[in-house]
């Protein structure tokens, strides 16, 4: 059961080649939840083999290249939310209905191609200098730590749809196994990593806290789409702060 719930998450997450017998349940979606960070785990392992075996010189290369395959690994899916909540933020006006009227749209307006291009621009130039001191475990840190977040978020925010996948996310999520979760990974990180892993994990918090305040105030409560904008914010905000 816990693999099959693994797998479900590493499908949903990624678009790596993972089969399914057969198609989950709305149940099983949720109880897949606690493995979202799992699943980063092996974005970030997966990250730092293909930066070995690039091997590049040149850090602005390596670094385009990571982040290339890092877009491709999650097909784009929580760029597509960034770009849809910052359309929705913006031209909500402070009306939640208008709001996640917005996020439904398909189109992306200017509001959501900038959030995207500024992120992907910050994120290429932390990279770039966390390449240049080979600080390598910032690949694994950063997908780990944003879906860790994420589990967070739906621990703690409500789910304002009433259908879709994400709704299942929040309605079938095993709370004790969510938190615990969160908590292992909360110690873990300054475990290894020490006093630095600890200032990293309370930025990230802080981070979290944020952005879930923002979306209480835009739409009271969180969607998919805002959970992938968190995902896309807290990673690159915890590659600036590993960067720095």
């Amino acid at each position: 059961m816990m693999l099959r719930a693994f797998l479900i998450a590493l499908q949903f997450l990624t678009r790596l080649p993972v089969r399914l017998s057969e198609p989950p349940s709305p149940e099983e979606r949720g109880r897949s939840l606690p493995f979202y960070p799992a699943v980063g785990l092996v974005i970030g392992l997966l990250l730092m083999i293909l930066a070995w075996l690039l091997g590049a010189p040149d850090p602005w290369l390596e670094s385009a290249l990571l982040l290339a395959a890092w877009v491709a690994l999650t097909g784009a899916l929580h760029i597509d939310g960034l770009a849809d909540s910052a359309d929705a933020w913006l031209g909500g006006g402070g009306d939640p209905q208008r709001a996640l009227a917005i996020m439904k749209d398909p189109r992306s307006g200017p509001a959501g191609v900038a959030a995207v291009v500024m992120t992907l621009l910050v994120k290429f130039a932390a990279l770039a200098a966390l390449l240049r001191a080979e600080l390598w475990p910032a690949l694994l840190l950063a997908p780990l730590l944003a879906r860790t977040a994420v589990v967070g978020l739906f621990l703690t925010t409500p789910y304002v749809r009433s259908e879709g996948l994400g709704s299942d996310l929040a309605r079938h999520l095993p709370v004790g196994a969510g938190w615990a979760v969160v908590a292992l990974v909360a110690a873990a990180v300054p475990l290894v990593y020490g006093r630095p892993g600890l200032r990293l994990v309370l930025i990230i918090a802080a981070a979290a806290w944020l952005l879930r305040r923002l979306m209480m105030k835009q739409i009271q409560g969180t969607t998919g789409d805002t959970a992938g904008a968190m995902v896309e914010l807290i990673e690159t905000i915890c590659l600036v702060a590993l960067a720095l």
